[in-house]
């Protein structure tokens, strides 16, 4: 029986969110080394070390697994919005966390300056938010899937982040029937429970949908669990180890209406 519907990803699937991040970092990072001679690669690989640490040494940080909020999310988010107790923490959290990643992150290379740290924690979220980036064929497959089947759109996050994000490409969001966010939902992918709530939402059952998406561990893990056929985009070719097997591969979103004709 032909597929009725298609859940996608957001992040990495279709906006080149790791593009943008490591777009913000350079940017920032060649800022600080015209100020203190600092090498920016070395910065930024600095600053991402103690903002993982920072990041999961916080009591939210169990909530931030659960609902599928990074680390890097954290240096650019405002927490604002999500009926959770756990993102009124976030909130507070949020400006001494950018603030301590940054000054850490020149501590660790040699830089002492607290005042500088303090300016480019400031500087990445307006760089980050400059930088809405899509894949170029994101906008071609969609039109070719629309019409033809049921889209619902399925990420992880924070309610407003995620939702920025799309107003950034305000083209984006008219081409779905449903957006799901887990932060409002309350699980992340992959909980089994966050891909029933979708395949509720659009009225199909597990063997009428697909679920497209970058990340084995999230994505095609909770599909799999759920009884979805799961499709793996693979852009860097990257070799596949463990125990999550997606039902199928592919390399470019482009392969993928051809592939949904044949399913």
């Amino acid at each position: 029986m032909a597929k009725q519907a298609v859940l996608f990803d957001l992040d990495d699937t279709l906006l080149w969110d790791e593009r943008s991040v490591k777009e913000a970092f350079g940017a920032v990072c060649r800022y600080a080394g015209e100020r203190t001679g600092a090498d920016p690669e070395a910065l930024e690989a600095a600053v991402r070390r103690e903002a993982r640490a920072l990041y999961e040494s916080y009591e939210t940080y169990p909530f931030t697994q659960r609902i599928g909020i990074n680390p890097f999310e954290g240096l650019w988010a405002e927490f604002r919005e999500g009926e959770q107790e756990e993102f009124r923490k976030l909130r507070a959290l949020a400006p001494a966390y950018r603030r301590e990643s940054w000054i850490r992150g020149l501590r660790a290379i040699g830089v002492d300056d607290e005042a500088l740290g303090a300016e480019l924690a400031e500087r990445f979220p307006a760089e980050r938010r400059a930088r809405p980036l899509v894949y170029d064929e994101t906008f071609e497959v969609l039109d070719r899937l629309r019409g033809r089947y049921r889209l619902l759109l399925l990420t992880n996050g924070s309610p407003d982040l995620q939702r920025e994000k799309l107003a950034g490409v305000p083209k984006l969001a008219p081409y779905f029937d449903h957006i799901v966010i887990s932060g409002e939902f309350g699980e992340g992918k992959p909980a089994v429970s966050i891909f029933r709530h979708a395949l509720s939402l659009l009225g199909v059952g597990p063997e009428d949908a697909v679920m497209v998406g970058d990340k084995l561990t999230t994505d095609i893990l909770g599909a799999n669990r759920t009884g979805i056929d799961s499709i793996w985009i693979n852009r860097h070719g990257l070799e596949r180890s463990g125990e999550i097997v997606p039902s199928y591969e592919i390399r470019s979103l482009r392969e993928l209406p051809s592939l949904l004709e044949r399913l």
